[in-house]
This record gives structure tokens, sequence and C-alpha cells, in this order.
């Protein structure tokens, strides 16, 4: 988790520097979204979609940070991996602050997943994954720091590092390359 959280920070760092309030988190759902809805792995679109949310073409740099997160999930994907690593802050900060970035990922997740046109019906599994992250996404209230908050953020994080995988391997995902149709995520 260390690399995500760095990366995270890295992330925060380049945007805000390029003039962009928007969370890395979010940029991140966004990407992944339009990835396991069928979108597919070239970069341009991706890159165009980018620019959409940020009301601007990036720059340079930002344009280089974006291939390389495209490149990550590309890489993630097709290794089969059950799980993905989500771009989100560190373990050490404040809960509250965590929340907030994951309600933000879903957020772009969802826009990235809906605006991605794809054939046929997602399966009952697969809509109620949407609603799940549709239902992390509307956090409002920061949770307060305790023991069970922590807990019940964590089993959410672990939800949230496979049920992604299940819409990407119903729009297509890589064939034999993506996880098995019985490898769901359950809901907690």
């Amino acid at each position: 988790m260390t690399s995500s959280a760095s990366a995270y920070s890295a992330f925060a760092a380049l945007l805000s520097s390029a003039g962009q309030s928007i969370s890395p988190a979010e940029l991140h759902g966004l990407l992944l979204g339009r990835t396991c809805a069928g979108a597919g792995f070239a970069v341009e679109p991706w890159l165009a979609a980018a620019a959409e949310l940020l009301d601007s073409a990036p720059d340079e740099r930002l344009r280089q940070a974006l291939g390389g997160l495209q490149a990550m999930v590309k890489s993630e994907l097709e290794a089969g991996e059950l799980s993905l690593v989500l771009l989100l802050p560190a373990d050490e900060a404040p809960l509250a602050e965590r929340t907030a970035a994951l309600g933000l990922w879903c957020q772009g997740f969802l826009a990235g997943f809906g605006l991605t046109a794809r054939e046929g019906a997602l399966s009952a599994e697969g809509r109620e994954v949407l609603e799940d992250l549709a239902a992390i996404a509307r956090i409002e209230e920061a949770l307060e720091e305790s023991e069970d908050a922590e807990s019940d953020y964590m089993e959410v994080m672990e939800y949230m590092r496979v049920a992604p995988l299940l819409l990407f391997n119903e729009s297509g995902g890589l064939g034999a390359a993506a996880p098995a149709a019985d490898a769901k995520p359950s809901v907690h």
C-alpha cells in the first residue's frame, strides 16, 4: 500500500502544481471505470477523457503521469490479479480524509463507467456492484476515528479492490487473462 500512497501524494502534488483541484482518487476512479466498461487501454482516448475532467489539456508532465497511471491499470488487469491497487491516501492519513477520497474514487469510477459505451446489459451482480459504488460515493459524514470505523473502512477497501473486476470481466475484459467469473466479490 505504500507505493499506492506515495503515488497518491505524488499525483496530488502534480495536479496541484498544474493548477488542478481534482483528487487523484477521482482521476484514478475515472480511468478504471472507463476501462472496466470496455474502453480498452489506448492512451489517447484516456487523455481526452482526463482533459475533459480537468477542463483543459494536461501539460506534458501531467500527460506523462496520466500515461503511467494508464499503464499501471493495464498491467494490473492484464496480470489477472484478483485485486487492484487503488490510488488513495496512505493508511496513516486521517480516516475522514481516506473516506472522502474513497467517495471521490467511486464518483470517478461511476462517471467513467457510465460515459463509456458498452454492449449488452449487466448481470444482477454487476448492477449490484454499481449500486454499492453509488452508495459509497455518497459518503457525506466523516467517520470518527475508532477501531470499529477503521475496521469498517478496511472492509470496504477490500471489497473495492475486487468489485471493479467483475465489471471488467463482464464488459469483455481480457478473456482468459481476466479473473474467472466465479471469482466474484462478496458484498458486506
